[in-house]
């Protein structure tokens, strides 16, 4: 599979492997991703990613306090438009649950090769949600669990308006919110005002639940 090298390409890695951080960089370095920071922990994590605002963020759950999945809870509130890709030794479902209601956008276990994870870093930067084999059908099955369980009191379910859905389709394609502004002519406030009330109709919590919900309803199609 051939990605396109997207324009936002400024990486931030995460992980407490030094070795793992070397050939990762390396690999992405070749195909012109950029490496802003790395770190080794959950506190260099948000101090570095603060201060230079990556497009992508690639990080591994299991690294010394705060954890990955606290981590990216923090760092997507005060980035919205960061886009969060878990490589992690982990294919647990507790795991790669927590990782994606904490706001990652894809997870990829480690033993994948260097092509899947180097494709998997192109794709979450164009706004794909990336899983390794088996791990999507399980993130959308407790995704539809999580909807049906808020809608269990609201039998005719949250009801959307026409440019709701316009932005929501956007989100879902992976459009960062300036992004979704331009192309509807709009404030970058007023994008994120309707992601909340989009966000608060369905119970959901990010960006990428919202891409979940936006593929079960129909209103994206991640292959087209």
């Amino acid at each position: 599979m051939t990605v396109t090298q997207p324009e936002r390409n400024r990486v931030m890695l995460v992980d407490d492997h030094p070795m793992w951080i070397d050939a990762l960089s390396e690999d992405l370095t070749e195909v012109g991703f950029e490496i802003v920071a790395v770190a080794k922990n959950g506190t260099e994590c948000l101090q570095r990613a603060r201060a230079v605002k990556p497009d992508v963020l690639v990080m591994d759950l299991q690294i010394p306090e705060p954890d990955g999945a606290t981590c990216i809870d923090i760092l997507i509130k005060e980035l919205p438009d960061l886009q969060v890709l878990v490589m992690s030794a982990s294919g647990e479902r507790e795991d790669v649950l927590r990782a994606m209601k904490a706001g990652a956008k894809g997870y990829l276990v480690k033993s994948a090769s260097k092509q899947e994870l180097v494709e998997g870093v192109q794709r979450t930067a164009v706004g794909d949600a990336v899983f390794t084999p088996g791990l999507a059908g399980l993130v959308l099955g407790e995704f539809r669990r999580m909807v049906n369980t808020a809608r269990a009191n609201n039998d005719e379910g949250p009801t959307l308006t026409s440019r709701e859905i316009e932005v929501l389709r956007l989100v879902a394609k992976g459009l960062a919110y300036r992004e979704i502004a331009d192309a509807l002519f709009v404030s970058h406030r007023t994008v994120q005002n309707h992601v909340q009330n989009v966000l608060r109709k369905l119970q959901l919590h990010n960006r990428v639940e919202l891409t979940l919900y936006a593929i079960d309803q129909g209103i994206h199609d991640p292959n087209a």
